[in-house]
């Protein structure tokens, strides 16, 4: 590989561990505040941290007004699948470990490709199928108990995946038709905005808790949402799209790390049997 690849690639893997802790502050930041406050405000300041960037590409490139109204006509509908994947993922943590958080998102990587084949008539490889078989497997172990019923975390979780599935496919189907930072930022802004109107109905403010949830807002907005998308949009311009894959599906490895070192999580035999099958199919769907 030559030194922009290995650069793109350490890149991505900054990117993945990034992702994969914030899950520590997810649900750090659950104990503190309702799941609408919290996405409402690191998504807005995660919108926001993009425009120094996008004001230097404006410079070289200014948009005209039809780009402007097809990147907000775009960005609306991102932004709302994105809000409610990320609610209802934000209130599954609060109910279940950071680690298997994180791995219960991955499963998107496995279901991208399966949502392909069956509503856009995608190709779908056997390793995907492979992927998918596991990524079952692995979700039972997790998330299942003896008596065969799901916790209600791991459940709301599952279903943030199939959304985070859903934003995927509808970003790579417009990505193209707009600036992708543009893009970026205002399904981050509506997200954010959308989940602040939400819970100035549904959900207390304290100005304390708030105080108290910072740090963790602030990983999740500025680091998370804002530092990370701009790290993985510069790393794949040099990174091999396998590699990229790969790389950051490691999101879900560094989130179980980071449950294990700061927040003292333990998972039994079963679950590290449940999380090294989900790896293995999340990796396996990204084979070419």
């Amino acid at each position: 590989m030559t030194k922009k690849q290995w650069i793109a690639d350490g890149l991505l893997l900054l990117t993945a561990a990034i992702w994969g802790f914030a899950f520590v502050s997810q649900k750090v930041g659950a104990a503190y505040v309702g799941a609408f406050t919290y996405n409402g405000i690191r998504f807005t300041l995660g919108g926001l941290v993009l425009w120094p960037v996008i004001a230097v590409l404006d410079r070289k490139n200014p948009p005209s007004r039809e780009v402007c109204r097809e990147t907000l006509l775009l960005g609306i509908p991102a932004g709302l699948i994105l809000g409610t994947a990320a609610a209802l993922q934000q209130i599954g943590v609060a109910y279940t470990s950071a680690g298997k958080a994180g791995f219960l998102t991955g499963l998107y990587v496995v279901l991208v490709p399966v949502f392909g084949f069956l509503f856009l008539r995608q190709k779908l490889r056997l390793p995907a199928i492979a992927g998918m078989l596991l990524a079952a497997g692995g979700i039972y172990l997790l998330s299942v108990t003896e008596a065969l019923t799901i916790g209600r975390g791991d459940l709301l979780v599952l279903i943030a995946a199939v959304l985070f599935a859903v934003h995927i496919l509808y970003i790579d189907r417009v990505a193209g038709r707009v600036h992708a930072l543009r893009l970026s930022s205002v399904q981050f802004l509506v997200t954010g905005l959308a989940s602040l109107a939400i819970a100035l109905f549904t959900e207390p403010f304290s100005a304390a808790a708030i105080l108290s949830a910072l740090p963790a807002i602030l990983y999740g907005g500025f680091l998370s949402v804002g530092v990370a998308y701009t790290l993985q949009v510069v790393a794949q311009k040099d990174a091999h799209p396998a590699h990229a894959a790969i790389l950051l599906s490691m999101e879900s490895v560094f989130g179980a790390i980071g449950g294990a070192l700061l927040l003292h999580e333990r998972m039994g035999l079963r679950g590290v049997v449940g999380c090294a099958m989900m790896l293995i199919a999340i990796l396996l769907s990204q084979k070419e």
